[in-house]
C-alpha cells in the first residue's frame, strides 16, 4: 500500500536530515567524482593513444591540476570510509545502535586523514606556482 502524501517537488527536495542525509548526498556525489574522474583518464588516454591531439593534452592538465587532485582525493577517501562504515553496519547489525558514534569516528578519521596531505598538497602546489 502507497502513501497518499502529496509533496510538492522543492519541499521533496528540502533538506530536513541532519548527518545522515548529509553523508547519504556526500555518498553519491563523491562517487560521481569517482566516475567523473575515471572517465576523463579514459578518455584522455583514448585520444593521446590513437590521435596525440590538443583534446588529450587539455584533459591532462586537467585530471594533474592539484584541484582537481585534491577532490578526487576527498571523494575516494569519503566514498572509502563512508562506505566501511556501512559494510561493518550491514555485517554486524548490532552495530546499529551505535550509527550516530560511528558517524562521528569516520569523521575524525577522515578529518586527520585528509586534512594533513590535503595542507602539504596545497602548500607545495602555492609556493611551486
Amino acid at each position: 500500500m502507497a502513501l497518499s502524501r502529496r509533496v510538492s517537488f522543492l519541499a521533496g527536495l528540502r533538506y530536513r536530515g541532519k548527518q545522515g542525509m548529509l553523508n547519504f548526498i556526500l555518498h553519491r556525489i563523491t562517487g560521481l567524482g569517482i566516475v567523473a574522474f575515471v572517465g576523463i583518464h579514459v578518455v584522455a588516454g583514448f585520444f593521446g593513444q590513437q590521435f596525440g591531439d590538443d583534446l588529450s593534452f587539455a584533459l591532462n592538465t586537467i585530471y594533474e591540476s592539484w584541484q582537481f587532485q585534491l577532490f578526487v582525493y576527498f571523494s575516494v577517501l569519503y566514498h572509502a570510509l563512508n562506505g566501511t562504515r556501512l559494510t561493518l553496519m550491514d555485517l554486524f547489525p548490532k552495530l546499529m545502535r551505535f550509527q550516530r558514534e560511528l558517524l562521528w569516528l569516520q569523521w575524525a578519521i577522515f578529518v586527520v586523514s585528509f586534512g594533513f596531505p590535503s595542507y602539504f598538497l596545497i602548500q607545495t602546489s602555492l609556493s611551486s606556482s
